[in-house]
């Protein structure tokens, strides 16, 4: 198979504000090329989100002429090289070609090149390590672009070593694969991740928690989460445990019906214990809560899937927490839940309700108990009637 050798005309490339950063860093016998998500990407037909630059030129060195250019330069990480380059608004991170003297398992002593080659030995993933010049001329020093092109997500050399360099690899290692793998994990890849997993424990719960969003939300989660869930891994992740069953019914049901599934979604089907899941993923209290909705109606849709039932969902939590709890119940109930409720979730707008505080106590009610209970007795019937825009209920 002949592999491309250009990227010419990816639309970044021809970007104005990606040309002034390699304008301004590109002097003195310095060099700078695209390297990882952007190239991977554009190679695999992928959405491009992030252009990552590397550079022969020192840090300090890009920085001065970005701000020398009328750029704006923001010393991100620059101990290690990186210098996060501000054009027309848009970042790009510049980082120096590097090579690491000493690794303990997430922080890295670097020392700065010159060497491309070196450069790519350092990174996690031949798919990771492409590089392209700015006319779009490729530079593949690892073989990666044949690993990206075959979906094949291979560790740069040992994958042990690899790993031990950082260990949250082993989460990357995964998320990859669901993300841009095609087929059985790399089998290196995988026996060194098992043997390894004990270095999950050195992570913090931030950085795993930041990992497995990305991971979740991939297209091939749930294949790569029963590999995770039958090596053992997924247990030092998760330690209150996990329903991969739930969550690809809730999946499948999503794909079927053109009902979104987001983060928090996904989570709460993966959950076995909402509050270990968000300790174990240090979930911020907004995600919490809306787990925790749409497992509280989820359990109120399994008790009594209808129609008045998916509306007041809707009226109380909104369409994307109605459609996740619809789904959520018909997993946890093994059911299919029709494609009239299912829309229903999804698209049902309800006007702004007839039934308020105000109007009770305006017929003479006094704020209280009472009047709560009048509130929810006519809102159920306002739902059940199909939430008209004018309604009318005798006391």
């Amino acid at each position: 198979m002949s592999l491309p050798a250009s990227i010419a005309g990816a639309p970044f490339l021809d970007d104005p504000a990606f040309r002034r950063v390699i304008a301004a860093i590109e002097m003195d016998g310095d060099r700078a090329r695209v390297v990882g998500g952007a190239v991977r990407n554009t190679l695999i037909g992928a959405p491009v989100d992030d252009v990552d630059i590397a550079t022969t030129a020192k840090p300090e060195v890009v920085a001065s002429r970005a701000t020398a250019a009328g750029l704006k330069a923001v010393p991100t990480g620059i101990a290690h090289g990186t210098v996060t380059v501000v054009s027309s608004g848009r970042p790009f991170e510049v980082t120096t070609l590097r090579t690491d003297v000493e690794t303990n398992g997430r922080h890295a002593v670097v020392a700065f090149t010159r060497d491309w080659a070196s450069d790519a030995g350092r990174r996690d993933f031949t798919m990771n390590a492409i590089y392209a010049d700015a006319d779009g001329c490729l530079h593949d020093p690892v073989g990666g672009i044949v690993d990206a092109l075959a979906g094949r997500v291979r560790f740069i050399g040992d994958p042990a070593e690899r790993i031990e360099e950082d260990y949250l690899r082993i989460l990357r290692f995964f998320r990859f694969h669901a993300r841009y793998g095609r087929g059985a994990l790399d089998p290196a890849g995988l026996e060194a991740a098992v043997a390894l997993q004990d270095g999950i424990e050195r992570l913090s719960r931030e950085r795993i928690g930041t990992e497995m969003r990305k991971l979740v939300t991939a297209g091939g989660a749930v294949a790569a989460l029963s590999i995770m869930d039958e090596t053992g891994i997924l247990a030092r992740i998760l330690p209150g445990g996990s329903v991969l069953a739930r969550l690809a019914t809730m999946i499948g049901l999503s794909e079927r019906y053109g009902v979104p599934l987001g983060l928090e979604a996904r989570f709460a089907g993966l959950a076995a214990d909402r509050q270990a899941l968000a300790g174990a993923l240090r979930l911020s209290g907004r995600e919490d809560k809306r787990i925790e909705a749409i497992v509280h109606w989820g359990d109120r849709l399994a008790a009594r899937m209808d129609e008045a039932t998916v509306r007041l969902v809707v009226v109380r939590a909104g369409n994307e927490v109605a459609s996740a709890a619809l789904l959520f119940a018909a997993a946890e109930r093994g059911c299919d839940p029709k494609t009239d409720l299912a829309l229903v979730a999804r698209d049902f707008r309800p006007p702004e309700s007839p039934v308020t505080a105000a109007r009770l106590m305006a017929e003479g009610y006094a704020p209280g108990p009472a009047l709560g209970a009048e509130l929810r007795r006519r809102e159920a019937a306002w739902i059940a009637a199909g939430c008209p825009a004018e309604f009318k209920l005798a006391p």
